[in-house]
């Protein structure tokens, strides 16, 4: 049994997947999601589990160089963008939602958690570890 703190087979495997630069989504429960981008569904019923709690699991394997959040979490969502902020230590970058689920597409995978707040979506940018 895998020793680290990601145990879902699927999570764990496009986190071992991802090369510098790929991009990796999480996010709410409504966040649509392109036919062509693997979605990895965690949800199992509202809130759980919560976007910050799958925030923190993935940050714990997979080495991140910069963030993107849509730029309506700040006035929608600013206690979760507050939660982000601690957790994070690189670069975010703003982006219009809209342009956020444009770029889905273009992610090796978007995971599905249980939240239910308004803009509770990430995207991840792959760094390395040298």
């Amino acid at each position: 049994m895998k020793k680290g703190t990601v145990i879902n087979t699927q999570l764990s495997q496009v986190i071992a997947d991802m090369g510098h630069f790929d991009l990796l989504g999480i996010g709410d429960a409504g966040m649509p999601v392109p036919e062509d981008t693997w979605k990895i569904d965690l949800a199992v019923s509202k809130n759980l589990p919560s976007f910050i709690d799958v925030l923190k699991n993935v940050l714990s394997e997979l080495q991140v160089q910069k963030v993107y959040l849509a730029e309506e979490i700040k006035t929608e969502n600013p206690e979760q963008l507050k939660q982000i902020q601690e957790l994070i230590d690189v670069p975010i970058a703003f982006m219009p939602h809209d342009q956020m689920k444009q770029d889905l597409s273009k992610a090796k995978a978007f995971v599905r958690t249980g939240e239910m707040t308004p803009y509770s979506n990430i995207l991840l940018e792959s760094g390395v570890t040298f």
